[in-house]
Parts: C-alpha cells; sequence; structure tokens
C-alpha cells in the first residue's frame, strides 16, 4: 500500500515544474505566500546543510579544481562571458546589464537539493555555493560597475549572505550537537521539509510575474527566450565540455546555470528598471523548470547503461 501511494507521488523535479505553473496560475497565491521566501530559503540552506556530510565538504574543498577553479569561473568567467556576448548582440543596454547581472549572482541556494533531488551529488553544489557566496560580495559590485556603471555596496551584500549563511550554519551545528541521532533516524523527514520548502518557494517567486507577462508580453517573450538561452547554455557547457562522468558534468551544470537572482535583484533595489526586473523574473522559470528535463536525461541514461 505504501509503494503504491508512493508512485502517486510526483517526484521532485515534477513537484518544482508544478509549483512554477500554479504560481502564474494563481498569481494570488504566490502573492500570499511572497513574504515566506526568506524562511523558505533559510530552511532550504538549513536542511541541505543537515543532510550534507561535513567530511565530504572538506573534501570537496580540498580540491583545487572545485575550490578555486569553479568557484572563479562561476562568478566571474560566466558573466564576463554573457555580458561580451550580450552587448554585441543587439538585445538593449538594459537586458545586457541585466543578463551580467544575473549570471553574476552565486549560485542559488536550492542548488544543492535540487542536485539531491535528482539523485546526484549535494556536497559539491554546497561547497561551491558557500564558496561562490564568499566571494559574491567583491565580485558583483565590481561587475555592476564596470558592465552598468551601478554602485552596489559590498557590504550590504555580506550582510544578507552573512545573515542566511551564518544562521543556517548556526542552527544546523546546534542541532547536530545535541539531536545527531534524532537527525540520522528521520533524514527522509529533513528531505520532505526541503522539498515543501523549495515548493513554497517556488510558487512565491511567481508573484507579479503573471501581472508583467500580460502587461508586457513581447518583453516577457523575449526575456523568458535570453532566460532560457542562457540557463540551458550554461548548463549545457558544464554537461557538455567538461570531462568526467554524466553525474558531476550534469551537477556542474546545475551550478552554473541556476543562480541567486533574488540576491542582485534585492540589492540593486531602484537601480533596476522595469525591463530588468521583467528578465529577472523570468529566470525563475528555467530553474525550476530545467530539473524535470535533467531527470529524463539521467533516466534515460540509465536505460541506456548495459546492465
Amino acid at each position: 500500500m505504501r509503494a503504491s501511494l508512493t508512485r502517486l507521488v510526483p517526484r521532485g523535479p515534477t513537484i518544482l515544474a508544478l509549483g512554477t505553473l500554479g504560481g502564474l496560475a494563481f498569481p494570488t497565491l504566490a502573492e500570499l505566500v511572497r513574504p515566506s521566501m526568506p524562511a523558505m530559503i533559510f530552511l532550504i540552506v538549513l536542511g541541505t546543510l543537515l543532510r550534507t556530510d561535513g567530511k565530504a565538504v572538506i573534501a570537496v574543498l580540498g580540491r583545487p579544481s572545485l575550490s578555486l577553479v569553479l568557484p572563479v569561473a562561476v562568478m566571474v568567467a560566466c558573466p564576463v562571458l554573457i555580458g561580451l556576448i550580450a552587448y554585441r548582440s543587439g538585445v538593449g543596454a538594459e537586458l545586457a546589464l541585466a543578463l551580467v547581472l544575473a549570471t553574476a549572482a552565486p549560485p542559488s541556494s536550492g542548488t544543492a537539493a535540487v542536485a539531491r533531488m535528482l539523485g546526484l551529488d549535494g556536497t559539491v553544489p554546497l561547497a561551491v555555493t558557500l564558496l561562490c557566496m564568499a566571494l559574491a560580495p567583491l565580485t558583483v559590485p565590481l561587475l555592476a560597475g564596470w558592465f552598468g556603471g551601478i554602485g552596489l555596496s559590498a557590504f550590504d551584500l555580506a550582510l544578507r549572505l552573512a545573515v542566511l549563511v551564518g544562521g543556517a550554519e548556526g542552527v544546523a551545528l546546534l542541532l547536530r550537537r545535541f539531536g545527531g541521532v534524532q537527525l540520522r533516524s528521520h533524514g527522509e523527514a529533513i528531505d520532505g521539509i526541503v522539498v515543501a520548502a523549495l515548493l513554497v518557494f517556488v510558487v512565491a517567486t511567481m508573484a507579479g510575474v503573471r501581472a508583467q507577462i500580460e502587461a508586457d508580453w513581447q518583453g516577457a517573450l523575449l526575456c523568458l527566450a535570453l532566460a532560457f538561452a542562457c540557463n540551458l547554455g550554461l548548463q549545457g557547457a558544464g554537461a557538455l565540455l567538461l570531462p568526467g562522468a554524466l553525474a558531476e558534468r550534469l551537477t556542474i551544470g546545475l551550478i552554473l546555470g541556476n543562480r541567486n537572482v533574488g540576491l542582485v535583484w534585492s540589492a540593486l533595489g531602484a537601480a533596476a528598471s522595469p525591463r530588468m526586473a521583467l528578465y529577472f523574473a523570468a529566470t525563475q522559470l528555467p530553474i525550476y523548470l530545467t530539473p524535470r528535463l535533467i531527470d529524463m536525461i539521467i533516466s534515460y541514461a540509465r536505460a541506456r547503461k548495459p546492465s
């Protein structure tokens, strides 16, 4: 009976896709849960920290290709490359800057959780995300000033990230210290909480998006096309161009493509034009729709693998 019920429950990537579509279909619901976004991000980071082996994270940090080369590629090489392409493609200064700033953001806070959901290793995304968040107060203001002449506060970015990551790490340490046995025996429950938090967060990210699409559907289509092209292009580059097993390459692709755009968006404040804001909103769709595609790729690869 339990196995039958499990088969009836949608897989994680399908849940994310349904959450995105649900937020668009029910804008009132999206607006209702929007204030919960900071709490959901905190739960996602906390749950991922609780379900990740600290020794495995330290092992990742000991590999220069992951602890040095990859964070620099994510936070510097990718936004510079995307910026050069965008400014030469004729999409306009506003959208070109939006592309740069979105790609300059550190990996999405939920990337490690999404990787685990897909059956991939969540340790590398978690470690690289934390390293990229440490770089963000330096790289994001520099890129914003270089490409758009916008002054961002490095201190403000650092404070936001310190509260998010430091708070989650502090709570995780306390829970591991005083409830380690219970945490190990309730791992599935923690995963369920992370998935639920992701679902609420996905719905919340769609707040106002439907109204923006209806107000400027041509601009919305352009922003959606650019958001999917940028995300899939970066994920494809990570999955196709790098060596290693398919699972490792797909994991790197997730890190490259899925960014915490909301962090840069909130730091910009009034400096973000309506067209830039529309693009930032559009970036949320590929983040939560592409895991379904990746899940299909993994299933196809497993089916073709000789037994």
